[in-house]
């Protein structure tokens, strides 16, 4: 049975200098640096693992993956992610705060989360492992005047190197077409609204266009109406709030913005065509 908390557990990278920025490279040999690994938790900062060696079962979000090396892995502070299982595994990881970041790469990753672990080739496996020893390199300097700035800019360079694998494969924002640029605009917008904002019609308002014409949008690029997104994000967010906390059905409900608890409720069966308590039950199984 899995442990109970009273809201989704946070880990918290510490490091010696507090410069929000933690750097590390585990091997099989250090279990102790997984005794995180028995329960869901999110990040207070950007994540980043590089899977050098072996293999990771890792479920985030409610979806599991399988990974092997090599790959990189991002996850952003909003997702919980629980580590399953691993084998003959070394993996290095960058942890990094917000205030760290450039803030053109804190908008690239809001842009492109969620995102699978993906895949490295050889060569780019081998740029962003140098990438990650200069790094590393300048982590040990801590006498140097620049230090921090150093730290700070060699991680940027990684950073940018990671993102870079994750949108090579993507449509560039000037390529986009008007439906995709209005549904991406929505999306950001949905991501740091859906507790407060739960109406198409706000979010058209906001965006300076009627409700029929962005329904119309983001139909057209995703295949569903803004009603099923907005409700999909609130559901995902009360299914980590039943599942990795003891918080009541009603407390969450309230936490997300509803005053009308029965009407969560339906909600929350309406897309997940079981009870918000049942979903909580049969995974505390």
């Amino acid at each position: 049975m899995r442990k109970k908390a009273t809201s989704i557990p946070v880990n918290h990278f510490a490091d010696e200098y507090n410069s929000g920025i933690s750097i590390e490279k585990v091997s099989i040999k250090d279990l102790k640096i997984f005794k995180e690994a028995d329960q869901a938790h999110r990040h207070d900062c950007h994540s980043f693992m590089l899977l050098e060696k072996g293999t990771v079962s890792i479920e985030i979000d409610f979806k599991r993956y399988t990974i092997k090396s090599p790959s990189v892995i991002y996850m952003h502070p909003n997702q919980v992610h629980l580590i399953l299982a691993f084998k003959g595994i070394i993996v290095s990881t960058l942890a990094i705060t917000n205030e760290n970041l450039n803030p053109e790469y804190v908008q690239l990753l809001e842009d492109i989360t969620p995102v699978k672990p993906l895949v490295l080739n050889n060569e780019t496996f081998a740029i962003i492992c140098e990438a990650l020893s200069l790094c590393t390199k300048f982590s040990e300097r801590k006498h140097d005047k620049l230090y921090h700035s150093l730290l700070k800019d060699s991680c940027n360079a990684l950073v940018a190197l990671v993102i870079s694998q994750y949108i090579e494969g993507s449509k560039s924002v000037d390529k986009l077409s008007r439906f995709e640029t209005v549904t991406k605009a929505f999306n950001d917008m949905l991501e740091r609204n859906y507790r407060t904002v739960k109406q198409p019609g706000a979010y058209a308002k906001k965006l300076n266009i009627s409700t029929p014409y962005l329904n119309e949008c983001v139909k057209n690029t995703t295949g569903y109406s803004v009603s099923h997104h907005i409700q999909q994000r609130i559901i995902l967010e009360a299914k980590r709030l039943l599942y990795h906390s003891d918080k009541s059905v009603k407390e969450i409900a309230n936490e997300l913005g509803f005053d009308d608890y029965p009407y969560f409720s339906r909600l929350f069966v309406k897309v997940e065509r079981i009870t918000a308590l049942a979903f909580r039950n049969k995974n505390y199984e």
